[in-house]
């Protein structure tokens, strides 16, 4: 069992920056591929970055690219997502989330664990 604790969110300005921070718990939590998503009103839950368990490998959605960046800390077993250029489009329930699938994975079908999310509010 992994357990999530997401922090970090808030309401920003259009432009502005906001650093979330998932804190990891319980069995193995290292050894999992880490990723966040996000849900908006009305939308599907959709993928945003990930990180391979080793934190050597990160993957991005197209529409965060150059924008967002994702880190893992496997000692303090903490997984950060700065999020900078931020849109009003960005706006959402922000959600960490591990898998212990075979290969990296962007679905969310995918991954075991979740936290419990944090609001991120970007306004114009």
């Amino acid at each position: 069992q992994v357990q999530l604790v997401e922090s970090g969110g808030g309401l920003v300005q259009v432009g502005g920056s906001l650093r979330l921070s998932c804190a990891a718990s319980g069995r193995a939590s290292s050894r999992h591929d880490m990723s966040w998503f996000r849900q908006a009103p009305g939308k599907e839950r959709e993928f945003v970055a990930g990180s391979s368990a080793s934190g050597g490998s990160t993957y991005y959605a197209d529409s965060v690219k150059g924008r967002f960046a994702i880190s893992r800390d496997n000692a303090k077993n903490t997984v950060s997502l700065q999020m900078s250029s931020l849109k009003p489009e960005d706006t959402a329930v922000y959600y960490c989330a591990a898998s212990s699938y075979y290969i990296f994975s962007a679905s969310s079908r995918d991954y075991d664990y979740w936290g419990q999310g944090t609001q991120v509010t970007v306004s114009s």
